[in-house]
């Protein structure tokens, strides 16, 4: 096909302003799929995506559209809105030329609104506004194109209003689109030179490589260089996404489609990789995506050992589909041979926890997640410290560390009190406010990664009522008055549960620590005591009581000498259980580390 017929763009917008919804009504009006194949959100193919109702990875369709009696290709790229799945959005970007940003009629411009928004602008990509909702009885488009304008600074005053829901003015939109994305700017003369912006793992075809052909083209039967990692295949079939896989022989300049070809090795494809002709003429590598930067780890240990390397082969397959994480085999003494993973947030470490235990069947334990700090020696080197087992003593290192983000919470402006008090308790540094219209304000402060992963994100969606919304990106590294927490259980150190705290917080946090995992670890038929330790110092404890057995039972009457000697021979039984008894800690306990006070949920 003509590259002046290609039109390739992305939908980017906040969670749940109805981005897969349009992409079901974009297919319904084009054709692409039959009615009576018609479901909500058709493109979230996973389940989980189902269940949560969000989109977690990234997918591709090719419609038609025709315009002006022109028959036009259009390559649709279907994105996460959540700030988790922030790499997916960045990969679908360079695989366009445009984006459509869609924004809630009711809602507005929200923090990944503007997030978003900036990304397509640093790829250059022609962006197009629209305003979805508008047939809901409390929309307010007028507004918001004004708070488009205010907050992201593009053209918004003739962004169309569409309904993703009913189909209002979506067949304007795809017009829209024609006339505002550029089309590809690649020649069929020029040798291949094409993008890998996904791949997913197939048991009986191999690995399934995404690409995006931005030069040349491709066809079966030819020998394909894939420059990454220096590896020759032959395409054994080339098609499209129309939303399922159809076969079509070729893909040409600017046109986004799949290559099959018995790849079974997962280290043979990467992300983000330039593929070529074998033997061709040498080509530059497109240019690909920076290695994601991973801020939140959590070891996964198998809950049985003899599943180490099933949960090995589980993360490499899952590794292939999503590059945005990463792991590599560490031990511990509590809970044996597992894997530290690195991920880009709470919510994508849950999608990947949830992810190992539906699709490869696997019991595993998991760690408290943690973030990444660094050790300064008095020489100026730094060393990375990805667990807080790894912190060394005191006198071994200068300063500590700690990751730093720039937060934008954006709400209603009569919950500024309440958000400037929640950054102020959890360390935040003020940097600046600004009006997006005269309801709706975002503040800037710069706070630690560690106090966004632990609770923040639940008290600011409390303190608000539901109306705030979150948006940070990392600066840097800060020094902090950092200190080592180890909780014992019945005097023996955990260090699955070790952490790494604010000293002034330490005694209030080890505290609530200890009281969630009272009431996660069952009894035992002896007491168990909890600790919190900073090195030698012990500064908090809770008891768990033993389950009392009534040996007197079978004692009715008689002297009270027979119960004395029962209950006796209980205590010494009781005291030789707690020398050599085992706890048993749940996985739930471990996760009590990451919650906040008793009182909450």
């Amino acid at each position: 096909m003509e590259t002046s017929l290609i039109r390739n763009f992305a939908i980017v917008a906040h969670i749940d302003h109805g981005k897969s919804t349009l992409a079901d009504r974009m297919l319904e009006l084009t054709g692409a799929i039959n009615k009576r194949d018609m479901r909500a959100q058709v493109l979230d193919s996973m389940d989980l995506e189902r269940e949560r109702g969000i989109t977690i990875k990234a997918s591709a369709v090719t419609i038609w559209h025709e315009y002006k009696g022109q028959k036009y290709e259009l390559n649709l790229i279907d994105t996460p809105g959540h700030v988790d799945f922030n790499y997916e959005v960045q990969k679908a970007l360079q695989a366009c030329e445009g984006a459509v940003l869609l924004v809630d009629a009711s809602q507005g411009v929200e923090a990944q609104t503007v997030a978003n928004a900036f990304l397509a602008v640093e790829a250059n990509l022609a962006i197009v506004p629209a305003i979805n909702k508008i047939d809901l009885p409390h929309a307010r488009p007028d507004q918001i194109r004004e708070e488009i304008e205010n907050s992201i600074g593009i053209e918004a005053a003739d962004a169309l209003g569409v309904s993703a829901k009913t189909g209002l003015g979506v067949r304007e939109l795809l017009d829209r689109i024609i006339e505002v994305v550029p089309a590809p700017s690649g020649r069929a003369q020029d040798p291949l030179r094409a993008l890998i912006f996904d791949a997913q793992y197939n048991e009986f075809r191999g690995i399934i490589v995404y690409l995006r052909v931005v030069d040349g083209e491709i066809k079966e039967r030819d020998q394909i260089h894939m420059l990454g990692t220096d590896k020759v295949y032959e395409a054994i079939e080339i098609g499209r996404f129309t939303p399922s896989m159809k076969r079509a022989g070729r893909l040409g300049p600017g046109e986004v489609g799949y290559f099959v070809s018995n790849i079974k090795q997962l280290g043979d494809v990467r992300i983000g990789d330039t593929m070529t002709v074998h033997r061709g003429p040498p080509v530059e590598m497109v240019p690909g995506y920076r290695p994601p930067q991973h801020m939140v780890y959590a070891d996964f240990y198998p809950t049985n050992q003899g599943d180490f390397e099933s949960l090995r082969e589980a993360l490499e397959t899952l590794s292939l589909s999503d590059a945005s994480f990463s792991f590599e085999p560490v031990t511990s003494e509590a809970l044996g041979f597992g894997f530290r993973c690195g991920f880009l947030g709470l919510l994508h470490m849950e999608i990947v926890q949830e992810r190992l235990e539906r699709e490869h069947d696997i019991d595993m334990i998991q760690t408290a997640p943690t973030v990444t700090y660094r050790t300064r020696q008095k020489d100026g080197t730094e060393t990375v410290i990805t667990s807080p087992g790894q912190m060394p003593t005191p006198d071994k290192y200068e300063e500590l560390l700690e990751p730093y983000a720039r937060v934008g919470i954006l709400a209603p402006a009569e919950y500024i009190g309440v958000m400037m008090q929640i950054a102020a308790d959890h360390r935040g540094q003020f940097v600046r406010q600004e009006y997006f219209s005269a309801s709706r304000v975002q503040l800037l402060y710069d706070l630690p990664l560690a106090e966004i992963i632990y609770d923040f994100f639940d008290k600011l969606k409390s303190g608000t009522r539901g109306y705030g919304t979150l948006n940070y990106e990392i600066t840097g590294f800060k020094p902090g008055d950092l200190v080592k927490m180890r909780i014992l259980v019945n005097g023996k150190e955990v260090d699955a549960l070790t952490c790494i705290v604010h000293k002034d917080q330490a005694e209030y946090r080890g505290r609530a620590i200890l009281k969630r995992m009272r009431k996660e670890i069952p009894r035992h038929l002896f007491e168990v005591a909890l600790q919190a330790a900073i090195g030698s110092r012990i500064i908090a404890r809770e008891s768990i009581s033993a389950l009392r057995k009534d040996v007197t039972a079978k004692c009715y009457g008689g002297d009270i000498t027979r119960k004395r000697k029962l209950l006796e021979k209980q205590k010494e039984g009781k005291r030789r259980m707690r020398q050599i008894g085992n706890v048993e800690i749940p996985q739930k306990a471990f996760l009590a580390v990451l919650g906040g006070g008793e009182d909450e949920g």
